[in-house]
């Protein structure tokens, strides 16, 4: 497995310095954010679809400082009913990462308004009352499916062999039915960006995640959520509140370690390997109490002891 992080961790630094500071810290790459719900200070999507020279350039500061653009990261509503510049965020991010030679975008599967006439994003999270399955109905077989077909169609054109989905709650794709659901009908274009801060406060296990996934796995997040027990006992999960607001808050996004410890993080990377994947896991922090270079420097630290690196050699001796 390898080591990197999503360039928004430190979005507070100007892009040389961001890959210096990668460059310090060891990892070997980062997933570059590009819009969507990222002002992408790192990265100017118009110009970069606009300028080969641009793109070059970008390239360039990267293997200048030995590092790896491990993928880009449209992250938003590509379905949102009335913000269409989200969905042209995702196609302009799949052709400019086809012409850089990037052979993964993250992205989130969108969430369309319930019905035609209306203007907002629904996402049903109960199965009652009845309206919900038309609502369900109407997002999945009138909006998502032939979206989704669509960006696989420009992916394929483009050379993008993989777009990994982050499943997170208000969007159709936010579990793993629901991420199957989409692959069953769009095709392997489409799998899974495995993030357990998601399912953690939406009561799923990541370990067991992993092994149902299995090859869908296409990119790893590290990100830690905190369930603030004496909070949840009267709030539930279903939190509403600000999200600067961590004591007030039934879960929360922390570092790595402050949720789950270190042999979690262990058992998570080792589920990965069992379920075949040894590709990138890559540090998303967004911990609003601490300093974004000393949480992304601890989640470095933790990762590094339990995440495996070397290739396997154990063999049977013959005897």
């Amino acid at each position: 497995m390898k080591l990197g992080f999503v360039s928004d961790s430190l979005g507070g630094m100007p892009l040389g310095r961001m890959l210096e500071t990668a460059a310090r810290l060891g990892v070997g790459g980062v997933e570059v954010n590009t819009g969507g719900w990222s002002a992408a200070p790192h990265f100017d999507l118009e110009k970069m679809k606009a300028s080969a020279d641009a793109r070059k350039e970008f390239a360039s500061a990267f293997a200048e400082s030995g590092l790896e653009v491990i993928c880009l990261n449209a992250n938003g509503n590509p379905l949102h009913p009335t913000d269409p510049a989200q969905g042209e965020c995702l196609k302009d991010t799949v052709r400019v990462a086809g012409e850089m030679g990037i052979g993964t975008v993250c992205a989130m599967s969108g969430l369309p308004a319930g019905c035609a006439a209306d203007s907002v994003p629904n996402w049903v999270a109960s199965s009652w009352p009845p309206e919900t399955q038309e609502i369900l109905k109407f997002q999945w077989e009138a909006k998502l499916f032939p979206f989704w077909a669509e960006i696989a169609s420009l992916a394929k054109e483009c050379g993008i062999e993989r777009i990994a989905l982050e499943m997170i709650a208000n969007q159709c794709v936010y579990n793993v039915p629901s991420l199957l659901k989409l692959r069953g009908e769009i095709g392997s274009v489409v799998g899974a960006n495995l993030d357990p801060s998601h399912l953690f406060w939406m009561g799923a296990d990541p370990l067991a995640a992993a092994e149902a996934l299995g090859d869908a796995i296409y990119h790893v997040h590290a990100k830690d959520a905190l369930l603030n027990a004496p909070v949840q006992a009267t709030t539930s999960l279903l939190e509403t509140g600000s999200l600067t607001d961590i004591p007030a808050r039934s879960w929360s996004y922390v570092t790595l370690g402050v949720g789950h410890g270190e042999d979690w993080w262990r058992k998570f990377c080792y589920r990965l390997k069992m379920a075949g994947y040894d590709g990138w896991i890559s540090i998303e922090h967004e911990d609003v109490l601490l300093n974004s270079l000393e949480g992304l420097e601890t989640s470095v630290e933790l990762l590094r002891r339990v995440m495996p690196t070397a290739p396997p050699d154990f063999k049977p001796q013959e005897f």
